[in-house]
C-alpha cells in the first residue's frame, strides 16, 4: 500500500451541566431508590458527568460533535470544505433518519464530503478510525473527519441505579489525513472484533423496527438502556486485555514500548482490572471517567484530545487505544503520534 493514515487534529465538547453523584443521589431518592456518593465512587470511580439539555439545539448530539469537529479541524489547519469523508460513531443519534453524520455536515458546512454513521456503541470511535484508515489506504479519500458523539441521558433508566450512574454526554473528534506509507507518525495497526451472541449484556429493547414504543412499553421502560453489569465487567476486562496483547504481539512490541494506554472509559474498576491483568502501570493509563462518566463512543476521542492538548501525548510517542461496547463489539488501534 502506498498510503497510511495519521491523526493530525483532535477536539472535544461537552454539555454545560455538571451532574455530581450527590445530584443523582437526590434524584434517585425522589424515586424511592437509595444510593450514595461513596457507593457510586467505590463501584465506578465516577465523581461527576455532563448531561445535555436536549431542549437546547446547541446540546444535541450533532451540535456537540460539530463543536468537537471544528476544534479538530482548527488544530489540523483544515477547513470543513477540505473534508472528503465524515464518519460519525454513535448509538444515540439525533434522529433515525437522517444520519447524525449528515446533521453534522449540515451544521459545519462540509459540502464536499460524504457522510455516514457507525453504530458500534462504545467501540464506535475505534471502528470509525479503522474505517477512515482503510478508505485512505485505498486512495479513495485524503482527509476524513471521525467523530464519536453521544447523548445517552434520554435513554437511561433512572430506576436502575446500577446503570444510570455510569453514563454522560459528550463528543470527541479527530481529523485523519493521508500520509506516505513509510511515515513513522501514523496508525500502525488495528484489530476489530464482535460477538453477537452477547447482545443481551447491553441493549435497548424498544425503539427499533421490531418493537415500536407504545404507551404500554413506555410505561415498562422498554425504550431505556438495559445492562447486565457483572457480566459486562468480566467480558470487558478479558476482551480489552486480550486485544492489547494481540496488537502488541502483532507488531513485535511489549508493554514497555507503549507510552500511553487509552482504554474505553466505562468504569474505573474495569480500567484498573485491565491494567492489572496486563501488568501495566496505571501511571501510563489515561483516565477521565471520574469527571465525565461513560460517554460511550466519545470516551476515547475526548481523552485523546485532552492529553494531546495538555502535552502529555508528544510527537513520536506510541499510544494504544482499546475499547469494548454493546453488540458485543471490541477493537484496538496502535498509533505513533
Amino acid at each position: 500500500m502506498d498510503f497510511a493514515a495519521r491523526i493530525t487534529g483532535t477536539g472535544s465538547a461537552f454539555p454545560k451541566k455538571r451532574v455530581t453523584n450527590n445530584s443523582i443521589v437526590q434524584k434517585l431518592s425522589k424515586l424511592g431508590i437509595t444510593t450514595s456518593d461513596e457507593w457510586i465512587r467505590e463501584r465506578t470511580g465516577i465523581c461527576e458527568r455532563r448531561i445535555s439539555n436536549v431542549e437546547k439545539p446547541e446540546e444535541h448530539n450533532s451540535s456537540l460533535g460539530s463543536s468537537a469537529a471544528l476544534k479538530a479541524l482548527e488544530m489540523a489547519g483544515k477547513s470543513p470544505q477540505s473534508i472528503d469523508q465524515i464518519i460519525y460513531a454513535t448509538c444515540s443519534p439525533d434522529t433515525l433518519l437522517p444520519s447524525t453524520a449528515c446533521w453534522l455536515q449540515h451544521r459545519i458546512g462540509a459540502d464536499q464530503a460524504w457522510a455516514m454513521d457507525i453504530n458500534a456503541a462504545c467501540s464506535g470511535f475505534i471502528y470509525g478510525l479503522v474505517t477512515a484508515e482503510k478508505f485512505i489506504q485505498a486512495g479513495q479519500v485524503k482527509t476524513v473527519l471521525v467523530v464519536g458523539g453521544e447523548v445517552l441521558s434520554p435513554i437511561l433508566n433512572w430506576k436502575d441505579r446500577n446503570s444510570c450512574i455510569l453514563f454522560g454526554d459528550g463528543a470527541g473528534a479527530a481529523v485523519v489525513e493521508q500520509v506516505s506509507s513509510d511515515s513513522s507518525r501514523r496508525i500502525i495497526d488495528s484489530h476489530l472484533r464482535s460477538d453477537g451472541n452477547l447482545w443481551d449484556l447491553l441493549y435497548v429493547p424498544a425503539g427499533g423496527s421490531n418493537m415500536e414504543v407504545t404507551p404500554e412499553r413506555y410505561a415498562k421502560n422498554l425504550h431505556k438502556l438495559t445492562m447486565k453489569g457483572k457480566e459486562i465487567f468480566k467480558v470487558a476486562v478479558k476482551t480489552m486485555a486480550d486485544l492489547a496483547r494481540i496488537t502488541l504481539k502483532n507488531n513485535q512490541m511489549s508493554l514497555d514500548d507503549l507510552d500511553w494506554f487509552i482504554p474505553h472509559q466505562a468504569n474505573l474498576r474495569i480500567i484498573e482490572a485491565v491494567a492489572k491483568r496486563l501488568k501495566f502501570p496505571m501511571g501510563k493509563v489515561l483516565v477521565n471517567v471520574d469527571r465525565f462518566g461513560n460517554t460511550s463512543a466519545a470516551t476515547i476521542p475526548t481523552m485523546l484530545d485532552e492529553a494531546n492538548r495538555d502535552g502529555r501525548i508528544k510527537s513520536g510517542q506510541t499510544v494504544l487505544l482499546d475499547a469494548f461496547g454493546a453488540g458485543l463489539t471490541y477493537g484496538s488501534i496502535l498509533v505513533r503520534w
